[in-house]
């Protein structure tokens, strides 16, 4: 399993999530699942987990993304960075 990791600052979370859901760069058609989550104390800073079955798929999805612009529209504060699964554990 590979992950693609993103850090952004939009100027308005509302306004941008359409858009993000709209994946017009295609970069989440190979993907299994993804997760948003928002700063608590700054609900613009946006953090990003694209899920993916293998390393090659995320970096694909990480040129596609790349070449199509779209992170000219927010602040980009980390990533897009490809990892890979080292270990999952669940508290309950």
């Amino acid at each position: 399993m590979a992950f693609m990791l993103t850090r952004i600052q939009v100027d308005d979370y509302e306004t941008w999530k359409p858009i993000f859901d709209s994946d017009s760069p295609g970069a989440r058609k190979a993907a299994t699942g993804h997760r948003i989550l928002r700063g608590s104390e700054e609900p613009n800073e946006v953090f990003v987990q694209v899920e993916f079955a293998s390393s090659e798929d995320a970096n694909a999805a990480r040129e596609r993304l790349l070449a199509s612009g779209v992170l000219d529209r927010v602040t980009l504060k980390a990533g897009p960075t490809v990892a890979e699964e080292a270990e999952t554990i669940h508290y309950q």
